[in-house]
């Protein structure tokens, strides 16, 4: 395989690939500082395209709920009428009929940025991208409790992916422009370019290195910067006055934090328990979100506040002091809502909705904590900002991510450093308790492997298939010991494949044994010479499952059949090879991860 392109595209890419001119491919291919212009360029396009979702997913909002302008969905105490509680069934209703149409056409499994990156070196389809688009818009726009960061980040990273698929970038380059579209993408959604930055770093590239810095942190300063110029601050959640931090309030914050981790599993959990639960049920595909919308509209009857992402009801519950029962009621609500929307098949996202129920435990942890600690000094609002830094890495993951995140919406680094140790405490807390965040929980559901956006894939490419010899040499088992030592003479091969009457594979003859002193009937049969009957390869077995299956077999070589039924021969691999292709792509990952060149 040429190391310095890519491989064939996998079945997740469009078919219709259109190519920049051969001289700026060129020049971003061999250029650091024209991959930095194409994640500027990737930059800006995701601020426009996340401005131009989110003033949609608005418009949806104020037509179909009545809002006045400057309104947010989730903000309201009371929706206008009663009866529009029943706008998430209208909106379950127009996502099932789309659900319907398109499972009428052969699709194949979208893919996300952090699976693009990990399995399929940043290919994605933008038509995908564009499905999870209008399936997000629907779910957020009729009220379903969902944000719009999936699709923020699919689309822009997407765009990414194709930008740098018409410049034929390598591997490696491919997969930092898509988290440059990711990047800019939370950049924007946020008016926080540092967050935006390590949401790349930590979820989408897997790593951070020298060389994917000034790409990604342009591209998440692009998102900003048209994000800002276009409609300002209004996308930056507003915490007030936050207040003074103490050493004496880190204990109550790892508290808080692990109360975090607890209920963020819960959440992840109680959407897979809805969704093969809604599965077992045998309610069609296409009605599943009408189940859902009819649930969303019975929580709605409670509080409108569970509906949408919960950004204005963030910033609500941020500035007014809130009783003990109201916080629980609208948290066990806003819980219950986003896991019914996701289980019941709304897309989106539980990044604003995380943020949302992580202040919603801060503000109520900080009710009941002058009990516990009586010489903490910190106000409900930081405890909201700890809170929701903290379910927010227990869902999503990032621990970086978030601490920036609190760090660009209170500008106060003490703060700032009492969220890091609260985060730190929540991922470790899951990791040794769960293991996953929701999109790694979502992989393994699906037999995925991968816990991280780290690059796996091309061990995946790196098959037997690709590496094997096609010119094994094979003898029949009916060859006499006379008749084998006339055709393969010492020093011609190490090993020959010996096959049966029917062509199946049978065993390998090692050639020294076969010239062994204690033979002594030369018209005897070589059967008893058979080793590694039972120890085959196929050829989409990957090098790691390669090297696994020669330590039990204690081969140096096997044969590679075609499938265990035919066991047809159809080549031959030796260890030594398979380590040194291993580690020649080990190396090059390295080097591409270093910025050390191709």
């Amino acid at each position: 395989m040429d190391q310095t392109t890519l491989p064939p595209p996998p079945p997740t890419a469009d078919v219709a690939v259109v190519q920049a001119p051969s001289r700026f491919r060129a020049m971003v291919r061999g250029n650091e500082i024209g991959l930095v212009m194409v994640a500027a360029v990737v930059g800006v396009l995701s601020g426009l395209l996340v401005i131009a979702m989110s003033a949609i997913a608005q418009f949806l909002h104020t037509v179909l709920f009545g809002l006045s302008d400057g309104e947010h969905l989730s903000g309201l105490t009371r929706l206008a009428s009663p009866w529009l509680v029943l706008m998430p069934v209208a909106g379950g209703a127009l996502l099932g009929l789309y659900l319907y149409l398109l499972s009428r056409r052969k699709t194949r499994p979208m893919v996300d940025p952090i699976e693009a990156n990990a399995l399929h070196g940043g290919r994605m389809s933008i038509r995908d991208s564009i499905t999870v688009v209008v399936q997000n818009l629907i779910s957020n726009g009729f009220g379903a409790s969902v944000g719009l960061e999936a699709a923020y980040t699919q689309i822009s990273a997407g765009i990414a992916s194709r930008i740098g698929i018409a410049f034929e970038m390598r591997r490696g380059d491919l997969r930092t422009l898509v988290g440059c579209g990711a990047a800019a993408a939370i950049a924007a959604a946020f008016n926080a370019p540092l967050t935006g930055a390590f949401y790349a770093f930590e979820l989408i590239i897997g790593a951070y290195s020298i060389a994917t810095l000034a790409p990604v942190v342009v591209a998440a300063l692009g998102g900003a910067f048209v994000s800002r110029l276009i409609v300002g601050n209004t996308l930056l959640i507003d915490i007030g006055a936050p207040g003074p931090v103490g050493n004496a309030d880190y204990p109550p914050a790892i508290l808080l934090a692990i109360l975090a981790a607890g209920l963020g599993i819960l959440i992840m959990q109680g959407v897979t328990m809805i969704e093969a639960g809604v599965r077992r049920s045998g309610v069609p595909l296409a009605l599943r979100p009408v189940l859902g919308g009819v649930v969303l509209a019975l929580l709605a009857l409670v509080t409108p506040q569970v509906l949408s992402s919960g950004h204005g009801a963030l910033h609500l519950q941020l500035d007014l002091p809130v009783a003990a029962s109201s916080l629980v009621l609208l948290l066990g609500l806003k819980a219950l809502a986003s896991a019914v929307s996701i289980g019941s098949g709304f897309r989106g996202g539980l990044f604003f909705a995380s943020l949302f129920l992580g202040a919603l435990l801060g503000k109520l942890f900080a009710i009941f904590s002058p009990f516990l600690f009586s010489d903490a000094t910190l106000t409900p609002v930081v405890f909201a900002i700890v809170g929701m830094s903290a379910l927010a890495v227990s869902i999503i993951g990032g621990p970086l991510t978030m601490t920036f995140l609190a760090l660009e919406v209170t500008g106060d680094f003490p703060i700032t450093a009492l969220v890091l140790v609260a985060v730190v405490t929540a991922s470790l807390t899951v990791r040794k308790t769960f293991g996953y965040s929701f999109a790694t929980w979502r992989f393994h559901l699906r037999g995925e492997s991968i816990r991280s956006a780290h690059d796996v894939g091309w061990i995946r490419n790196l098959t037997v298939g690709r590496m094997m010899r096609r010119d094994a040499r094979t003898t029949p088992l009916s060859t006499t010991l006379r008749t084998f030592r006339r055709d393969f003479p010492l020093g011609s091969t190490q090993r020959v494949v010996v096959t049966d009457e029917a062509g199946a594979y049978a065993g390998i003859v090692l050639v020294p044994d076969a010239y062994s002193d204690a033979i002594v009937d030369l018209d005897a049969s070589i059967e008893g010479l058979l080793r590694f009957q039972d120890a085959v390869l196929l050829p989409q077995m990957s090098a790691r499952e390669a090297a696994a299956l020669f330590d039990r077999s204690e081969s140096e070589a096997l044969a590679v059949v075609e499938s265990l039924q035919k066991r047809t021969v159809v080549g031959l691999l030796t260890e030594s090879h398979t380590l040194r292709r291993y580690s020649e792509e080990l190396e090059l990952r390295r080097r591409e991860a270093s910025g050390e060149g191709a």
